[in-house]
């Protein structure tokens, strides 16, 4: 469910904290313009995610990561909440070896502390060609107020992330 994933982030990162725009849609897969529809059939290989742009100088990649796995549950395969299939996995796509390093790095870090009784399962891949979702998908919880939300979709609370 990306809608509550670019909530989150928006309402949490938005205004002076750092984040300039955050856009839902689809990565990860093979078709060319794939559509909600397509995505949800299972057929495509995409995701739904969300692509961050943000300031570096405001908030940091490490801060974007780990907010990620307080907002959702990294230990189902395929799963967010009630919403099942490949388009749901948790995965992040990383624009270079650095961003890799630093993701593989944070998920050892946060399946040690945070999420000890379970095993992760978001996969680390290089980003390749993203595809915007559906106007109507963008900013659907703030045009849709009463919209769904998925459930597994809300910040924890955890212990500050010590890093080795």
């Amino acid at each position: 469910c990306f809608w509550g994933v670019e909530h989150l982030y928006r309402k949490n990162f938005g205004g002076d904290k750092g984040l300039i725009d955050a856009r839902v849609g689809y990565i990860g897969g093979d078709a060319t313009n794939p559509s909600y529809r397509s995505v949800c059939s299972g057929q495509t290989g995409h995701a739904e995610a969300v692509e961050l742009l943000y300031d570096p100088s405001k908030l940091s990649y490490d801060t974007i990561l780990e907010f990620f796995f307080k907002m959702h549950d990294p230990t189902t395969l395929n799963r967010q909440g009630a919403d099942t299939g490949t388009q749901y996995r948790s995965a992040i796509f990383t624009h270079g070896p650095e961003q890799e390093a630093k993701a593989k790095s944070i998920i050892n870090a946060v399946q040690k502390q945070w999420w000890k009784n379970g095993t992760i399962t978001t996969q680390v891949l290089p980003a390749g060609k993203w595809w915007d979702a559906e106007e109507y998908h963008q900013l659907y919880l703030d045009k849709n107020p009463g919209g769904y939300e998925c459930p597994a979709h809300h910040v924890r609370t955890f212990s500050p992330l010590s890093k080795d």
